[in-house]
């Protein structure tokens, strides 16, 4: 585990215990928490000891509230996960994932499909060129195995979207979002978050070069007219 933040309010419905996990195997070049991205990182921390610290927290989760874990990648670690959201569940907390849909094995379909309330996925490009370029990885399309598999269990899903300048912010590649998903029934918003460059100094603390210091961000009437077009097939669009 990397860390552990309360009242989270950016990580899914309400107020929520986020549980940050070590680990990822892409290098998203905008990526704000670069730290946790290696695998060999991070803490063990018990199980049970994360439950109580949640079940402590329930009266502020309200009725929209509960715990999201993310990363990182937090699906390399599913099998461990089975287990937490299990008691998440007996305690009637809500769970959340948010992931980069990049595994889909036993144990996270055991996970999807049995214990998690809500899935936040993120999708980093629409095409394969751009997809390798940001991440560092290939083959986009599991993402999108991902998301069909959601999609059949009929459980909600969120999608998230970073808006970068003539990189994934462009009216081509909106559109061809907005139609790959427009007849998924389980999509109940999607959000955008326009670029920015506060990660920077986590990447130079590492020793990392950050390759995207000279894009520029999004102006209003580009995050306005990204609305706009997502709009046309999503129930909502919400920026963070």
């Amino acid at each position: 585990m990397h860390s552990v933040e309360s009242f989270g309010t950016h990580d899914g419905p309400g107020i929520r215990m986020v549980v940050f996990l070590q680990g990822c195997k892409l290098k998203c070049l905008y990526c704000h928490n670069p730290d946790t991205i290696n695998t060999h990182g991070g803490e063990e921390y018990p199980i049970e000891s994360l439950v109580q610290r949640a079940i402590n927290m329930k009266s502020y989760f309200g009725r929209f509230g509960g715990v999201t874990v993310s990363g990182g990648e937090p699906l390399l670690q599913s099998k461990e996960l089975v287990h937490f959201f299990q008691r998440l569940k007996e305690e009637d907390i809500h769970t959340n994932i948010d992931t980069n849909g990049r595994v889909l094995n036993h144990f996270t379909k055991e996970l999807l499909d049995n214990y998690s309330d809500l899935v936040m996925l993120d999708i980093k490009h629409m095409r394969e060129d751009g997809y390798q370029m940001l991440t560092g990885q290939k083959n986009k399309e599991t993402t999108f195995n991902f998301a069909k598999h959601r999609e059949a269990s009929g459980k909600p899903m969120w999608l998230r979207y970073v808006l970068i300048p003539g990189i994934t912010n462009t009216p081509e590649l909106l559109h061809e979002m907005g139609n790959y998903f427009k007849d998924y029934k389980t999509i109940e918003k999607i959000e955008i978050q326009p670029y920015h460059k506060l990660g920077i100094h986590k990447w130079e603390s590492l020793g990392w070069e950050y390759q995207l210091k000279d894009d520029r961000e999004n102006t209003q009437e580009e995050i306005e007219e990204a609305v706009k077009i997502l709009g046309n097939y999503f129930k909502e669009v919400k920026v963070n």
